[in-house]
């Protein structure tokens, strides 16, 4: 259908004009529901502080890359150890942050479990007056039409932001028949969210007492030597291949228990590269579109439900990756051991950094199930350092090849514990598939709204 809009001749002087984003502010302006989003905040918005050094331990230090729509992301938590830290940015429960740069927009809203985290300098914290509902309110923010108002008010020639007086002058649609239709789902989703995590979290931790091995009394040395003739059976010469620490790691594994390559129970494929030609971002994708995960795109032990780039639908029937659900994937390229599950409802191309993981019919001969490799690859004893060890760095990025990805050795504990730690894990990606179809509901109800 034909829509006339008319423009203010300044808002096309000040290049900021497109005929979607001036629709989008002639609906929010002729609303009687139209509210800056200054008046949802109990002060205005608060910046994090910078840090650089992280340490083992210590307080979850909270960067942009760490965020990402509706939910903040521990798959590469960073930690701080800081003497005197400022009250207000520690984090409360539903508090909201929001992505000053890198990716201008992206809102997460803060759960019972992220309270007491602190937050990096390009995240902005909006504190939401106790009235108002932070459930609508992360809602609209991650809507495209709020994106809209944010990529039309950046500001910044080389890397551009949006800044404070800009982001509390922003439009929102405080609407009560949205806001009943949203808010109950938004919440929903966030009591998935926490209970799958928790559930994994669960289940790792029985995974460890199972296991029923004491990794830190394992020696990190600083300094070592290696024999020369130890070099005849690899192919690997790096020192961090021959780390006395990840040696006797494995060895104290398979003095325990059986143990498996990779290789032998399950087939590898790594994604492709599209070309940055192909990629279309949210606001330009059309409904056909399929996400494109690359390896800052597995969170939280899944694929990200709103990526930064999408792919046209023939580009994906071309590729023909075969991506089906429980396929694990596992991160090779740049942030090595990242490990997720493709649930019922994802539809995805994966990039070449990832490698998708099927097992085959040796698997079932071992008892061993996509849940369970999973659970063994997402321990930083049996899946991180493994890699750790068989990564090299081409260049300047670190990089996993397929076959030393098939070399980490997967120790076998008894069936019942499988079944039990499999039974787990299925209903924790489970509970993320139907936390995915809700949050796709509340973008469209709100973006159907303005007809976008």
């Amino acid at each position: 259908m034909l829509k006339l809009v008319t423009i203010n001749k300044l808002e096309i002087e000040k290049e900021k004009w497109t005929p979607k984003y001036s629709y989008i502010l002639k609906k929010l302006e002729n609303s009687p529901n139209s509210i800056l989003l200054e008046e949802f905040l109990e002060k205005g918005p608060i910046n994090g502080i910078d840090v650089r050094d992280f340490t083992e331990e210590g307080e979850n230090y909270i960067r942009i890359s760490d965020m990402k729509r509706f939910f903040l992301s521990y798959s590469d938590i960073k930690k701080v150890k800081i003497s005197k830290i400022p009250q207000k940015i520690r984090l409360k429960q539903n508090d909201i942050l929001f992505s000053r740069k890198g990716t201008p927009g992206i809102s997460s809203i803060v759960t019972e479990e992220d309270i007491d985290n602190i937050i990096g300098t390009e995240a902005i914290l909006l504190r939401i007056k106790e009235e108002a509902d932070p459930y609508y309110l992360i809602a609209f923010l991650n809507s495209k039409v709020f994106y809209e108002q944010v990529l039309n008010n950046l500001s910044g020639a080389v890397s551009p932001g949006i800044n404070h007086p800009t982001l509390k002058k922003l439009k929102i649609l405080y609407d009560e028949i949205l806001i009943e239709k949203v808010s109950g789902k938004v919440k929903k989703s966030i009591d998935l969210q926490n209970q799958s995590n928790l559930i994994i979290k669960h289940a790792q931790s029985l995974l460890y007492k199972k296991i029923d091995i004491d990794f830190s009394k394992i020696p990190k040395e600083k300094y070592y030597s290696v024999n020369l003739s130890s070099f005849l059976k690899v192919d690997l010469w790096t020192p961090v291949y021959s780390y006395p620490f990840y040696i006797n790691l494995l060895k104290i594994i398979q003095n325990k228990f059986p143990t498996v390559p990779l290789g032998e129970i399950a087939t590898t494929r790594k994604g492709d590269e599209v070309g940055s030609i192909n990629y279309n971002k949210y606001l330009d994708k059309k409904n056909s579109d399929i996400p494109f995960i690359r390896t800052s795109d597995v969170i939280n032990y899944e694929v990200d439900q709103f990526p930064d780039y999408y792919i046209p639908e023939e580009t994906y029937q071309e590729l023909k990756q075969d991506i089906l659900p429980n396929d694990i994937l596992f991160t090779k390229d740049g942030k090595i051991g990242m490990t997720g599950i493709i649930t019922k409802d994802d539809k995805v191309i994966i990039s070449s950094g990832i490698s998708r993981i099927r097992l085959n019919s040796e698997a079932k001969k071992n008892n061993l199930t996509p849940e369970y490799i999973f659970l063994v690859l997402s321990l930083k004893e049996t899946g991180l350092y493994p890699s750790i060890r068989r990564t090299v760095v081409a260049s300047t990025i670190p990089h996993l090849r397929e076959e030393r990805l098939e070399e980490i050795e997967v120790p076998i504990i008894d069936k019942e514990s499988i079944i039990q730690l499999t039974t787990m894990i299925k209903e924790a990606f489970k509970l993320k598939n139907e936390k995915k179809i809700l949050i796709k509901e509340v973008r469209e109800i709100i973006d159907n709204y303005f007809e976008i």
